[in-house]
Formats: structure tokens, sequence, C-alpha cells
């Protein structure tokens, strides 16, 4: 199954599409999470107000946890939570508003969260603007999103998340990473032609390498870290921001259930994962695939080194 499985991968059409979910579902052990895995425990979800964290938010719900919506919009927040208890009526759904944009938020929203002894998290908001824009910390809006926010609200929450046996966090990256080299020296992307795919695949990218680098920093809080992507899934992000690549690819695009997948599973199954990896329908992947995308480990270090400094710096 590994060698079907890995040029399933590497054909990425395949791979990524629905047939890939498929195919790899079928032939998969039975190794779903037992039922109630997740019983007792709190999850956070960032960006579940629809797509794949709405799904996310379900999926654990399913396994018993108490789950947090997180999200910008008060009542698309609701809405996702009202839908969990009338699917779930036993199920504890909250609500938590925050932007993991802006540091003044993530610093109030870590505060709250912190009040409920969160178990797990799962960095799943996204954006991809148009236009260059930058945050209200004067960040580009998808570094600031995608790697900024969630660092900084894991890191306010590690009181919390040491209190856990079994914390996990998760960081939803996405499949076009793989295309996009690491911008040590750019990680604002200040240079060149601005393009919004472009700066997603390039905050993606950089999510991804710091995975190793987070995984042995939080270590000493007991915090198994994972990166994943989803593959292609059909979800309001995709349709609005690329949608001549929804209406080509629109057949093949996956439900948001499977994109969701692998992050329900990652902080499901039993025993924890083993941390720093990167997980695609719930199989360790590579790093890199393209040879001009690669980096070293010199550069991995450094970009996380000034990560790390603008986190402390700005949002402590």
């Amino acid at each position: 199954m590994h060698v079907w499985d890995t040029l399933l991968d590497r054909s990425v059409i395949a791979g990524y599409s629905r047939l890939g979910y498929a195919l790899r579902a079928a032939g998969r052990s039975d190794d779903d999470p037992r039922p109630g895995a997740l019983a007792g425990r709190t999850v956070a979800v960032t960006g579940a107000t629809s797509g794949i964290g709405a799904a996310i938010a379900e999926g654990v719900a399913a396994l018993g946890a108490h789950v947090i919506v997180v999200g910008r919009d008060g009542e698309r927040a609701q809405r996702v939570a009202a839908g969990l208890v009338e699917r779930f009526p036993d199920a504890r759904v909250s609500v938590e508003l925050g932007d993991v944009s802006d540091a003044e938020q993530v610093r109030d929203l870590a505060a709250r969260l912190d009040r409920r002894d969160v178990d797990a998290l799962v960095h799943n908001a996204g954006v991809m603007p148009p236009e260059r824009t930058d945050s209200a910390d004067g960040h580009e809006l998808s570094l600031a999103t995608h790697v900024l926010g969630p660092i900084a609200l894991t890191e306010l929450l590690l009181p919390a998340l040491r209190r856990s046996p079994d914390a996990r966090v998760v960081f939803m990256s996405s499949g076009g990473m793989y295309t996009a080299p690491l911008p040590v020296d750019d990680l604002d992307y200040r240079d060149g032609q601005y393009r919004g795919a472009r700066a997603y695949a390039r905050s993606k990218r950089i999510q991804t390498a710091l995975v190793p680098l987070l995984a042995d920093r939080w270590a000493a809080a007991g915090v198994m870290v994972a990166g994943m992507h989803p593959g292609w899934v059909d979800t309001p992000g995709v349709s609005g921001s690329l949608p001549r690549f929804a209406t080509l690819a629109g057949p093949l695009l996956r439900g948001p259930a499977e994109g969701a997948d692998t992050a329900v599973w990652l902080l499901g199954t039993e025993p924890a994962p083993p941390t720093g990896g990167f997980w695609h329908d719930r199989r360790r992947r590579p790093e890199h695939y393209l040879r001009r995308t690669r980096f070293s480990e010199a550069e991995r270090r450094a970009v996380g080194e000034r990560i790390a400094r603008i986190v402390d710096d700005e949002y402590r």
C-alpha cells in the first residue's frame, strides 16, 4: 500500500482530489479514533465558521470533545455552534471571537481560552487577500494569520496546555506550500509583485518549516505538534479566492469533511502521533518535493529565530 500511496501523492491531481481520498480510505486499515476518544477534552478550532474548520469542529464533537468555535464573525460562529448542538444534543459547544492576525485580539483570546483549560488547538483560520494587505500590527496579512497569530496564541496558552495530560496542536497548511521557496529574507512579502495565492503558499511554507522547531520548543510542555494539508477541498475560501481553479477542478474537489479528516484523526488517534511531522490523509509526508523549493536547516532556523523575535516583541 505504501508504494501506490506514494505514487498517488506524487501525482498531485490523483492524490489531492476526492479520488485520492476515496482510494486511501478504502485501502486503509481500521484506524479511526475510537468512539468517545475526545470525551472530557477541550478543543479550540480557529476559522471554524465555515468549510474545513466547521467540519473539524463537527468531527471532534462527534468524538465527545468540548468544542470551542473560534472565529471573527459572531453570527456565523453561533450558527455553527447551534448546528453542532442540534446534531449532537449532548455536546458541549462554546464560542469565542477573535482575529488571529491581530496581536491585541490574540492576547485577549488567549486569556479567555486559558480559563477553559484547552487541551488541543487547531490553527485553521486562513486568508488569501487579492492585494497586499497589512495586519493591524503592520505585517503581511497571510503571514500574520497563518504564522504569527497561531504561534503566539499557542505560546500564550502553554500554561493551559501544560496542564493537559495529552496536549496537541495542529497547523492546517496547504499542498500549495510545496511550490513556494522559504522566503528567508522577505517574510512580509515586500519584494516583487504581490499575488494573493503566492502569499498564501509562502506563509504556509513558513508554517510547515517551523513545525519541527515548534515541536522541540513546546516539548517541555508535553505538546504534540503536527502540520498537515487537506488536499483540494471545495470551500467558500477556494471558490471566493480561486474561482477559476474551483470551476476547473470542481468535480475533483473534496468535501470539507474529507479535508478535515486528518486533523480530526491527529487529535483523536491513540497514542498521539510522533511530534513534529507533516501529514496528509493520515500519513506522514515529506516537507519537500521540488528541488527549487528546498531549504537548509540553517535557513529553517534563521526564519524560526526571526518569527520568535516578532512574537516575543509584539504579542506578549
